[in-house]
């Protein structure tokens, strides 16, 4: 899935047919519990999960799975030049640190020539409402331009949980600086089949306003 919506690869086919990942190299940067990395490896791609938390890689063990699991930075991927034939991330890494430059740039090193690097991440609308599922989450209430991060902090004022906000703009710029080229930009419609709600994610909501940007692109 790459997003709340719903959206599922085996429809979208963002990364390609599911028959072409076959024998493929894949990276899922941000990998959390390695979701995407399962669904990979059923496909008979070959994915490596990466993610900074190893709490999170923990639960990626426990639930098991015959592919490598690694902890490291997504600003310092510790892979050589070349070594991937795609990348994916939903909802992982990008919207968490303060220069997605240098994770882009990252994952154009260690991805072949004609690579393909998918990312998700809620839509850069979503920061200008209220975090809230009802009506009362239908109204502008903070500037679209405020890139201030939102941070989170426990009792002894150590931040505990940073995102970072770019504007749609921003991203379509880090993308064209950090040398690849943006294919498609997705930004899925909510189905009529999902009645979840989740946070700040509701029907009402998705049927107003987008929830979801997903950022295809590829390297030259």
């Amino acid at each position: 899935m790459w997003g709340p919506e719903g959206l599922d690869e085996v429809e979208a086919e963002l990364l390609g047919p599911p028959e072409d990942l076959k024998g493929k190299d894949v990276l899922e940067i941000g990998a959390g519990a390695a979701q995407c990395s399962r669904w990979l490896g059923a496909q008979g791609a070959r994915p490596v999960a990466l993610d900074l938390s190893h709490r999170q890689l923990q639960h990626a063990l426990r639930i098991g799975g015959t592919f490598p699991l690694v902890q490291a930075d997504a600003g310092t991927l510790p892979f050589a030049d070349a070594s991937f034939d795609l990348a994916c991330s939903a909802y992982g890494a990008l919207p968490f640190v303060a220069d997605p430059v240098l994770v882009l740039r990252e994952v154009r090193r260690v991805l072949r020539p004609g690579g393909r690097f998918v990312f998700s991440v809620t839509h850069p609308i979503r920061w200008a409402f209220p975090d809230e599922p009802g009506p009362e989450g239908l109204s502008v209430s903070a500037s679209y331009f405020d890139r201030t991060p939102y941070v989170e902090q426990d009792q002894q004022g150590r931040a505990v949980y940073v995102e970072h906000h770019r504007t749609l703009g921003d991203r379509v710029r880090d993308i064209a600086v950090s040398g690849f080229r943006l294919v498609d930009l997705v930004e899925p419609e909510w189905p009529a089949w999902n009645t979840a709600e989740w946070g700040g994610w509701s029907p009402l909501r998705g049927h107003l306003i987008p929830g979801t940007a997903i950022f295809v692109c590829e390297r030259d």
